[in-house]
């Protein structure tokens, strides 16, 4: 485990309300991981990884988020499902219950920043309860040296007290006692009520989502990065479970960032984050063998279940199916330092088709990018949920809804205006079933899908399809005929059906149900965006 902050500077969090703290400020992962295990918060695996309990909340709380309604944010917000407003006198007494809650308890503060091209970065202060939530930080946020904390002036401030729960929510215009809130005026971000470490993680680049296209002419982007020896960086959008984490750990390329980003006028991509917060359920060594070796002193286990021999049961599921890792980024081998590059050559938006309709790669046109970018297409498989026992289309604009304070369509726009500058090649790729839907085709093999993104990124799938792709019927995508490593028929989803009438008539059901959801977006969308919708009957 690095200890690489050894500060010995201590601070007061008088000017914050909050009174007669005992401050651990910038402590070391190995301490926090000590205080943890000693206050019996925490547990140590066979190898030394800390492994947590978030309690009740195992994931986000999208119903529970708001953002503070006032003049900055109320013309610019896109209000409505995931955009909720709350007043900033609810904020303000919220905020003052937090700080009188934390007074007069053991807190651990860390300074940090986010942004990892010096010209947009932006200084955070997270004051926590729980020691595990500020070692979260420690690997989320990037770290300053030393020398930078002397004079160290947050921009955000992020209080998190995951004890607290409001006694009155609705009087404070909340649903219930938990709650996550932005104010952007302020520049605080409020975590009550939840100790799952995500809804900070999420609160800060939910705020970088608007700042840096309102304010810096940035595109933010919820996906991962990497850039091969060439200097060609690759990015990769894609909801949980599309295998964008996995797949942008590529031992032949290095890894800028796995989950978030910004896309600036300067032509470069650059990280938001310093670490990773990865899915581990089914995690096994062989296939993705960079996430499976980062979990090691450092990192933080989140709601796993261990063996007799407190050796973690990656297949178990028990507490929840979002099972999960944090890590510094410096616990995968091969990143790139600093964590940016310059204007992407490929973009992949991945998805997860559990009605095995898809092709497993396709090249998309400038419209059709931009349609499937604001569709954030992929599919909820039976069993997930209560209650869905077949394949349900779910969709996310941007491939990240619940983290974009704006209207989809500007970030679908400045998307569209640097792809085309760029002249990136935007494919469509399906890591989900092939030869039929959830229940009776099979998951896409993994080996296939890095063939085929391998072979995108090195130009020898265009060379082997040039003038040869084969139009989409239902989704008028370009879908190559061949693809080195891959079997053909793999190429074909209509193939590996062997069952046509079965397959169109998914096909088109499917079809329908983009065409459904993106009518929310028509009346804001060009006749080139529009017509990159898939046909239908």
């Amino acid at each position: 485990m690095v200890d690489d902050t050894k500060t010995t500077k201590s601070i007061s969090l008088d000017s914050y309300g909050i009174k007669n703290a005992t401050v651990r400020y910038q402590l070391s992962p190995r301490k926090l991981q000590e205080i943890t295990v000693a206050k019996g918060q925490g547990v140590e695996s066979n190898n030394g990884t800390l492994a947590i309990n978030t309690g009740k909340y195992t994931g986000r709380s999208p119903r529970d988020r708001f953002l503070v309604e006032d003049d900055y944010t109320r013309d610019r917000v896109w209000w409505g499902k995931t955009n909720k407003g709350i007043s900033p006198e609810n904020f303000d007494f919220l905020q003052s219950e937090i700080e009188a809650y934390l007074s007069g308890k053991e807190i651990f503060v860390r300074d940090g920043y986010v942004c990892a091209d010096p010209k947009y970065r932006m200084n955070v202060r997270t004051i926590t309860e729980y020691p595990w939530s500020n070692m979260f930080i420690y690997n989320m946020f990037l770290r300053p040296d030393e020398s930078d904390l002397d004079n160290f002036k947050e921009e955000w401030l992020v209080l998190c007290a995951p004890g607290y729960h409001c006694p009155n929510p609705e009087e404070h215009g909340l649903r219930q006692g938990n709650f996550s809130i932005l104010n952007f005026s302020k520049k605080i971000a409020l975590v009550g009520g939840s100790a799952y470490t995500g809804e900070m993680k999420k609160g800060i680049f939910s705020a970088l989502n608007f700042i840096l296209p309102v304010e810096k002419n940035v595109l933010p982007m919820h996906c991962s990065a990497n850039v091969g020896d060439s200097g060609d960086t690759a990015i990769f959008f894609g909801l949980s479970g599309t295998g964008k984490t996995t797949l942008s750990a590529d031992p032949d390329r290095k890894l800028i960032g796995d989950d978030e980003h910004g896309w600036t006028s300067e032509n470069t991509i650059f990280n938001f984050e310093g670490g990773c917060y990865a899915k581990v359920i089914d995690l096994t060594e062989e296939k993705e063998p960079d996430i499976y070796r980062a979990i090691k002193p450092g990192a933080i286990l989140e709601n796993v279940i261990f063996k007799d021999n407190m050796e973690v049961d990656y297949m178990d599921s028990s507490i929840t199916q979002n099972t999960r890792v944090s890590y510094p980024i410096y616990h995968i081998d091969n990143i790139q330092e600093p964590s940016y590059a310059a204007n992407p050559t490929n973009i992949f938006f991945l998805t997860c088709d559990a009605f095995g309709v898809l092709p497993p790669i396709s090249k998309l046109t400038p419209g059709q990018a931009a349609y499937h970018f604001i569709s954030g297409y992929t599919a909820k498989v039976a069993g997930t949920e209560a209650g869905i026992t077949e394949p349900v289309p779910s969709f996310s604009a941007c491939f990240g809804e619940p983290f974009m304070p704006l209207h989809p369509t500007v970030y679908a726009e400045m998307l569209s205006k640097k792809m085309q500058e760029a002249g990136v090649n935007v494919w469509l790729v399906n890591t989900g079933w092939t030869g039929g839907p959830y229940g009776i085709g099979k998951r896409m093999k993994l080996k296939y899908t890095r063939a085929m993104i391998s072979a995108a990124m090195d130009g020898s799938l265009e060379a082997a399809n040039t003038g040869n792709y084969h139009i989409h019927s239902v989704f008028g995508v370009q879908q190559p005929r061949s693809c080195p490593n891959v079997p053909t028929e793999v190429l074909s989803p209509r193939t590996t059906w062997n069952n046509d009438e079965g397959y169109y008539k998914t096909a088109y059901k499917l079809s329908q149900s983009f065409r459904d959801n993106f009518k929310q977006f028509e009346e804001y969308a060009n006749a080139e965006i529009l017509a990159g919708a898939p046909n239908i009957k």
